[in-house]
């Protein structure tokens, strides 16, 4: 059965969406932009910031399903600017740890993303 999860030290959704759920000991996540949930502001300033409060939003949700970066198997990363990849490349690898193995990923430029921010991730881990 499927269980809707769900952290305080996350943002909310802005929409008809759930920031992850589980089934069958995996874990989807949404899609985390840069907003502070303390503030519930996006965060300023450029690519390097917006990424560090993406990894520490994604962080909450995985450990909200008991979960954290060394089971997180897929991601997806969406970029506004394929020029941002080796800054968003380098703060996302140091969130993770390559002993536990890195997880698969694919990284796309996009047109737009929501409330113009630069970078949005999601992720699927396993528990």
């Amino acid at each position: 059965m499927k269980k809707v999860i769900s952290s305080p030290n996350a943002p909310g959704a802005i929409g008809p969406y759930s920031q992850a759920t589980e089934i069958n000991g995996m874990v989807f996540t949404s899609g985390q932009i840069a907003i502070d949930p303390t503030t519930s502001n996006l965060v300023e300033g450029g690519v390097e910031e917006e990424t560090h409060m993406v990894m520490k939003n994604l962080s909450a949700v995985l450990e909200a399903a008991e979960t954290n970066f060394d089971h997180v198997v897929k991601t997806g990363i969406f970029l506004e600017d394929m020029e941002d990849f080796a800054k968003v490349n380098a703060i996302y690898e140091s969130y993770l740890s390559q002993e536990a193995g890195y997880p698969a990923r694919e990284t796309v430029q996009v047109a737009k993303l929501p409330k113009g921010v630069k970078v949005e991730i999601s992720m699927i881990a396993v528990k």
